[in-house]
């Protein structure tokens, strides 16, 4: 028995062989969507456009709390990041250190975002900072927002303001009128966010951290978490009538996963023999930077579910039978 199913994902070397046919899921063929992840989650969780798609981990999370239960999770996740190093402040704002956010006006594109509940994780355990400390501006309207969809409120003791649709986070922050941005996705104006201002290379605008990297380094050595963000779906009801799908989706995602790896590592092995990458460089991209599984991620995606409920996103820390298809428990 053979399945058609669409199928969509934003553009990415991780799910490059999905798109171009290199490898399909046993039984089943995509009719493959490429779409940003803004609006993808937006579409999904409002419409369910798509039978399997890329989601927000935390919008996950959050809909199956609320019982919406149309998909489950498949423990794939297509981007890692250090989220906590995207935070960009006025210059003029009086913030030098993770620890000056208190009291300062924050803009975010989308609170219960992945990125943002990672970046406000980080902000309490690693310095002290915690959500109600902040007074928070929000960019996506509830009519363009995974928070729209899902009933989002406030968390209790947090203050969420909406920015005006006329309005967006990059001409705020350039007008005085917020002091920082925890996360800014380099300026490409959508149907979802609205800012286009390019922040990053702003003269009034700097980073929190002066130097992201060197943060990302003492995080990951510290922790040994590199965060998740985005994970698969599939429809529930597919997996019900058809119980093979989930683990055949997983496995053609977990394929097209090492064909990017081991095209990275050509990379890798190129740069290293022309000279343009060190030695020590390149031992330390030895390794897949990147691998699905719950096994692999178990440590990120406990962190997750503990910063959902700790936020107050999620009314308790959900299990992980409770997220992800039974048959890919044990990968």
């Amino acid at each position: 028995m053979n399945l058609t199913l669409s199928f969509a994902m934003s553009p990415n070397p991780r799910n490059q062989a999905i798109f171009d046919g290199r490898v399909s899921p046993d039984g089943i063929d995509f009719v493959c969507t490429p779409v940003s992840p803004s609006e993808l989650f937006w579409r999904q969780l409002r419409f369910g456009d798509f039978d399997v798609s890329e989601m927000s981990l935390s919008s996950l999370l959050i809909a199956l709390a609320g019982g919406d239960d149309r998909y489950i999770g498949l423990p794939v996740f297509t981007t890692h990041r250090f989220f906590h190093n995207m935070i960009l402040v006025r210059r003029d704002a009086g913030i030098d250190k993770p620890e000056d956010l208190k009291g300062k006006r924050l803009g975010v594109p989308e609170y219960q975002q992945t990125a943002a509940l990672w970046a406000r994780g980080v902000l309490l355990h690693e310095f002290g900072v915690d959500q109600t400390d902040i007074e928070w501006w929000m960019e996506r309207t509830p009519e363009h927002s995974h928070g729209g969809a899902t009933g989002f409120k406030a968390p209790p003791g947090t203050t969420i303001n909406q920015i005006p649709g006329d309005n967006n986070i990059g001409d705020m922050m350039l007008a005085g009128e917020l002091d920082g941005t925890l996360l800014w996705f380099g300026g490409g104006a959508n149907i979802i966010d609205r800012t286009s201002v390019d922040l990053l290379n702003h003269p009034d605008i700097k980073t929190l951290f002066p130097d992201p990297i060197a943060e990302g380094v003492r995080y990951y050595q510290k922790t040994g978490m590199f965060p998740i963000n985005h994970a698969m779906i599939i429809r529930r009801s597919i997996v019900e009538d058809n119980p093979w799908a989930a683990l055949n989706v997983y496995k053609a995602m977990d394929r097209a996963n090492d064909i990017a790896n081991a095209e990275r590592m050509q990379h890798i092995a190129y740069y290293r023999h022309t000279g343009l990458l060190s030695a020590e460089a390149a031992g330390a991209l030895d390794e897949p930077l990147i691998e699905c599984g719950l096994k692999a991620n178990q440590k990120e995606i406990e962190a997750a579910i503990e910063y959902s409920a700790e936020q107050s996103l999620t009314p308790r820390p959900l299990k992980m039978e409770e997220v992800f298809a039974a048959s890919t428990l044990d990968e």
